[in-house]
């Protein structure tokens, strides 16, 4: 078997340059030197030995993603552009550092025990949970975990958020101040205690701050499937009075634009549209959507940069960071007398 200190030798570098390079620990080799250990590698057949690195330094370089959301069963959560550019961040962060991510969506307690016991990880990032049963087994663990989108609150547990509240709040403001006083909201299924439920009470505060009352039939909640956008699209299609829409996410948003067309339903003219998240396909709906932008890759960095903190048992003096949103103007408004 041909280890790291035949490629040294081979290539007349140290051990410790050989392994920075099999890590992904490159900046700190010339990049004359990383093509040489490169081409060693591919001539002498070498492959890294994973278990036996694990027991060697009590660390499998893995990371977890644990997805808590579930959805129907014909469709995956990673169909959202916005999950997917969260864990491609991530990855690309983590592989960086020398990491690898593995992702696995667990529906229950014992589903994420049954997980760790089976696999070794170094630690943990979830996203979206909330107070009860799941993050109950959470708060046994005694790896690092790192929380995404979360409005859990404990001492010794690390979350990168968002302004859910502000940027909603800002979104329907925005509406209000181009005339539109009969808004609706469409989210998926608004839970107590999650960032659904912050941007709802963003939009609600708006409208009280506006003295605009408050309407619950305004409040539209399907998921964002295209089937479920399709229901959407006929509760709006059922209030010829509403001129102005908050979508929870851009991808939902785009759905709903696409059903409205069909419908004979046009954005802004008939109806005002305002997304969250500016992820990319906010620019390819028609009319390109007015969203809040949020910084995903810097949510990503901070992320991996707080769970490799923890891994390295450096103190994180900062365990909630919360992000800035702000408004991107594009074609899905329009100013109503």
């Amino acid at each position: 078997m041909v280890t790291i200190k035949d490629i040294a030798q081979a290539t007349g570098v140290s051990c410790t340059t050989v392994s920075n390079v099999i890590h992904g620990r490159e900046k700190r080799v010339s990049a004359e030197t990383v093509n040489r250990i490169r081409e060693a590698i591919q001539t002498l057949g070498y492959v890294p030995n994973m278990s036996a690195r694990s027991l060697v330094s009590n660390s499998s370089k893995v990371i977890g993603f644990i997805n808590h959301v579930i959805v129907r069963p014909d469709t995956h959560f990673m169909e959202d552009p916005f999950h997917s550019s969260i864990i491609s961040s991530i990855e690309y962060n983590l592989r960086e550092s020398g990491y690898y991510l593995m992702l696995r969506t667990v529906k229950t307690p014992e589903d994420l025990m049954a997980f760790l016991q089976n696999w070794s990880i170094d630690g943990l990032f979830i996203t979206g949970i909330f107070k009860d049963s799941f993050y109950d087994a959470l708060s046994t663990l005694s790896i690092p975990i790192v929380l995404i989108d979360s409005y859990v609150r404990q001492p010794n547990v690390c979350n990168i958020g968002l302004e859910d509240f502000k940027g909603s709040y800002n979104a329907t403001r925005y509406l209000i101040d181009h005339g539109h006083r009969r808004i609706a909201f469409a989210s998926p299924n608004i839970k107590d205690g999650g960032v659904l439920q912050e941007r709802f009470l963003g939009y609600k505060a708006a409208l009280n701050d506006a003295s605009i009352p408050f309407d619950q039939n305004l409040i539209i909640e399907h998921e964002m499937d295209l089937e479920s956008c399709s229901l959407s699209g006929d509760r709006l299609f059922q209030m010829p009075d509403v001129t102005g829409l908050i979508v929870t996410a851009d991808y939902m948003a785009a759905g709903i634009i696409a059903v409205l067309r069909e419908r004979g339903i046009r954005v802004p003219e008939d109806i005002s549209v305002i997304g969250f998240d500016d992820i990319s396909i906010s620019q390819l709906t028609s009319p390109p959507l007015t969203t809040i932008h949020q910084d995903m890759y810097t949510k990503s960095r901070l992320a991996v940069e707080t769970m490799l903190k923890l891994l390295e048992g450096t103190p994180v003096t900062q365990t909630e960071i919360t992000l800035p949103t702000r408004l991107v103007e594009r074609a899905s408004v329009r100013t109503i007398s």
